[in-house]
């Protein structure tokens, strides 16, 4: 029986790495809302695309029907940051997005694919952060919503310990793609440019998909509940060799 993984976020960076180095072993479902990058994605690895929001409980249950009975495999990556400013001067009006799409999002996802999930004896890999680790300056919003994805993941491992579902938790620190920090700074290139600035090997969105794979790959019994994931220049938030 041919297995299956839902990938959102799947239209960039870790998504669609994770997509990709999933795409060996499973017939992907690759979700996100750019329908153009989706195509060319799932033409690629042989998967399916499935423009999908999130945030639209409409079109979550659509993917759910879409994809059917059974799910091996769930890999709650749609989300992102929003900005980097102190708290007494942040533009809240940024934080419920990242809520919507981070938090509630996930949880959406997760609630419309659980049966499915429960027939096949699957697994649901939420994308946190080493921003769940601690916060740093600038991160109220983007730490707060991680760590509400970490107190997510954990709570469900809780309420489903005795169902054949693992619950896991992957924690990355700092990676460099095309699109994460000038999404965060509203295409400010040279603001994004500087957070990898002196870094000779930050992480890459292989790095994490490789990680994805792994885990998912452990036998049924072995649930790895979290993993963080750095570059070994990054100590901790702000702890940073910049050579």
């Amino acid at each position: 029986m041919t297995r299956i993984a839902v990938v959102t976020g799947a239209s960039s960076g870790i998504g669609a790495a994770t997509a990709r180095a999933l795409s060996t072993d499973y017939t992907v479902y690759c979700v996100a809302r750019r329908a153009d990058r989706l195509e060319a994605l799932a033409g690629e690895i042989g998967g399916v695309a499935v423009p999908c929001d999130v945030t639209d409980p409409d079109q979550v249950d659509r993917l759910a029907e879409q994809v059917g009975g059974r799910v091996d495999l769930l890999v709650n990556n749609a989300g992102g940051a929003l900005g980097q400013d102190p708290l007494v001067d942040d533009d809240l009006h940024r934080w419920p997005a990242m809520y919507a799409v981070n938090v509630v999002g996930a949880a959406r996802v997760t609630q419309a694919l659980i049966p499915a999930l429960r027939a096949a004896e699957g697994t649901v890999i939420f994308m946190s952060s080493t921003a769940a680790e601690a916060a740093y300056e600038g991160g109220g919003g983007y730490c707060g919503v991680k760590s509400a994805v970490r107190s997510m993941a954990t709570a469900l491992r809780l309420e489903l310990v005795g169902e054949p579902i693992r619950v896991c938790e992957i924690s990355p620190g700092m990676v460099r793609t095309d699109e994460f920090s000038l999404v965060r700074f509203a295409g400010d290139e040279a603001r994004a440019a500087a957070v990898y600035a002196g870094v000779a090997e930050p992480l890459v969105a292989e790095d994490i998909a490789e990680a994805i794979a792994w885990m998912a790959s452990r036998p049924k019994h072995v649930n790895v509940d979290r993993m963080v994931i750095r570059p070994r220049a990054q100590a901790a938030n702000h702890k940073v060799f910049r050579g």
